[in-house]
């Protein structure tokens, strides 16, 4: 076990063998951190967090953030001071991780990505760099979700998911309504379904298992399981062989 000397390390952290701790990070009390990992210099880590045996926090990452609902926020953050990061994750630069979340075995989150309080995230998933991931979200086992997209909060993603590059999602179709748990739904991705770069997902559509989007459409109602679907608002052609 490893701590730089300039790292803030609370004297009851619990660390297993094998830990490194660079220089400048901050570790509070009631962190719990497996064994072979390393965290980086400048990482914050607060309290509640626990993450597992070997993996790897790069520099300036935040985890445990704390949801805050200023004047402006319609919505008042509900949440626990707890986060799981499961075994053999890599969490890169400059990521925010929420409270409230759950990350699976042998995740990577990328550059710049951020994750909500009350989401959960499966095992072996790729959250690609500067990918934002909104609150109460659930994302299933070995998705992939790639830079620069959005998703949006009380969506719903399944197993072995493809998200390419700047794909938006919403959650509201009445913009100027105010903020009601009863009409915010996020878009329903099935297991396997592909969704291509620059596609918009409109409120609570569902793409069915085995889907495509095609690159740039907007999805505004429901596409069936194993279609391919193109087109503004997006129509289907055909079936997936």
């Amino acid at each position: 076990m490893g701590i730089h000397s300039r790292a803030m390390v609370a004297d009851d952290v619990v660390m297993g063998d094998g830990v490194c701790i660079g220089a400048n990070a901050v570790i509070e009390s009631g962190v719990e951190i497996g064994s072979n990992t390393v965290i980086h210099p400048n990482v914050v880590i607060y309290t509640g967090v626990r993450i597992g045996s070997g993996c790897e926090v790069f520099p300036g990452a935040f985890i445990g953030k704390e949801p805050k609902g200023a004047g402006a926020v319609a919505r008042v953050p509900v949440f626990e001071r707890v986060i799981e990061i499961g075994d053999g994750c890599s969490i890169g630069p400059n990521a925010v991780i929420f409270y409230d979340v759950k990350i699976g075995r042998n995740t990577l989150l990328g550059d710049g990505a951020s994750i909500r309080e009350k989401c959960v995230v499966g095992d072996g998933c790729i959250i690609s760099r500067y990918v934002t991931v909104n609150y109460n979200t659930v994302i299933g086992d070995r998705t992939k979700i790639m830079d620069s997209t959005h998703i949006t909060g009380n969506a719903i993603i399944g197993d072995d998911v493809f998200i390419s590059l700047m794909v938006g999602t919403t959650n509201d179709n009445v913009v100027r309504g105010g903020y009601s748990d009863d009409r915010i739904v996020g878009p329903i991705i099935e297991k396997g379904a592909v969704v291509g770069v620059g596609a918009s997902l409109l409120p609570a559509v569902r793409i069915g298992a085995g889907a495509t989007v095609g690159a740039g459409s907007v999805v505004t109602k429901d596409v069936p399981p194993h279609c391919v679907v193109i087109g503004s608002p997006a129509r289907v052609i055909r079936k997936v062989e």
